[in-house]
């Protein structure tokens, strides 16, 4: 089954930075989206699309860069400048579809906590 796990998040002051990780499942190919959401609502952060593009919101525009890597089976988000607006868990998604007959799914990581206090 399809599996992700985040880590680094933690407490950070504003402006500070912050680097998130998710490792994922070998079933997750170099063709299937991935990216990082956030709160509640799991708003959409930013993603890297089956073709290698790139989408970020318009809140974090400027701030946070995602990268993958298919060899490590990973995709990152690092953070930068952060705000206490940016407080909320932040999740893993991938898009997979398991055979070549089957619709796409949403796979969700359990999460990791980013705080920004002074």
């Amino acid at each position: 089954q399809v599996t992700l796990v985040e880590s680094g998040g933690g407490s950070v002051q504003p402006g500070g930075s912050l680097r998130l990780s998710c490792s994922m499942s070998t079933n997750v190919f170099s063709d299937d989206a991935v990216g990082w959401y956030r709160g509640d609502q799991r708003d959409l952060v930013a993603m890297v699309s089956g073709d290698g593009s790139l989408k970020y919101a318009d809140f974090v525009k400027g701030r946070f860069t995602i990268s993958r890597d298919n060899e490590k089976r990973t995709v990152d988000l690092e953070m930068s400048d952060l705000k206490p607006e940016d407080t909320a868990a932040y999740y893993c998604r991938a898009d997979v579809r398991l055979s070549s007959t089957s619709p796409v799914y949403h796979y969700w990581g359990q999460g990791t906590l980013v705080t920004v206090s002074a």
